[in-house]
């Protein structure tokens, strides 16, 4: 099965819906079969995200810079936990991990985690497919600018039709694994 990176905020956020959205992503990664790749957090979206994946038969690896294993509070029951020199390393080895990405919920480390992911992508440094689970219309604002850019004329449709996008943990696993098998 895929080892399924996600990217996602080390905070919980405000809304219970995200905790929720990232359990019910753990619980299908799973048992799915599916492993997890994510930085590595034992606390807020990351931690919960990642118990829940174990917490139902997978596998998970975390991957964490040194001097964010104290900052970001290591999660020191996984599977494995990879340390890493600094943050370059760290998403080019999740990146090589990785069969597929999600992006969660999150704040500027989560962003730039996605854009970096999908301009390699857009660079065909990789073919994996790419996702927002949108919880509670979180990246709306975001979509809604991305499709602007399409409009003004700096992002073909095409790079824009790469990112996929879900309101539910359920359509979005279902989105992944279908390019998964399909291409």
């Amino acid at each position: 099965m895929a080892a399924i990176c996600v990217y996602l905020g080390s905070r919980p956020g405000n809304s219970p819906a995200y905790q929720q959205a990232a359990v019910r992503l753990g619980e299908l990664i799973g048992q799915r079969g599916h492993s997890l790749v994510y930085g590595g957090a034992r606390v807020g979206l990351m931690g919960e995200l990642a118990n829940s994946v174990m917490a139902h038969g997978g596998q998970v690896v975390g991957v964490m810079p040194d001097h964010l294993v104290e900052r970001e509070q290591a999660h020191l029951e996984l599977n494995e936990l990879i340390r890493v020199s600094n943050m370059h390393e760290r998403k080019a080895c999740m990146a090589d991990l990785s069969d597929a990405f999600i992006a969660l919920p999150g704040g500027i480390g989560t962003l730039e985690e996605l854009f970096e992911t999908w301009t390699w992508r857009y660079l065909e440094l990789h073919h994996k497919p790419l996702g927002l689970l949108n919880t509670e219309r979180f990246y709306q604002p975001l979509m809604t600018f991305l499709d602007s850019t399409v409009n003004a004329g700096f992002l073909a449709s095409e790079t824009r039709a790469q990112l996929l996008d879900a309101a539910t943990p359920e359509a979005m696993i279902e989105q992944i694994e279908a390019r998964l098998t399909h291409g």
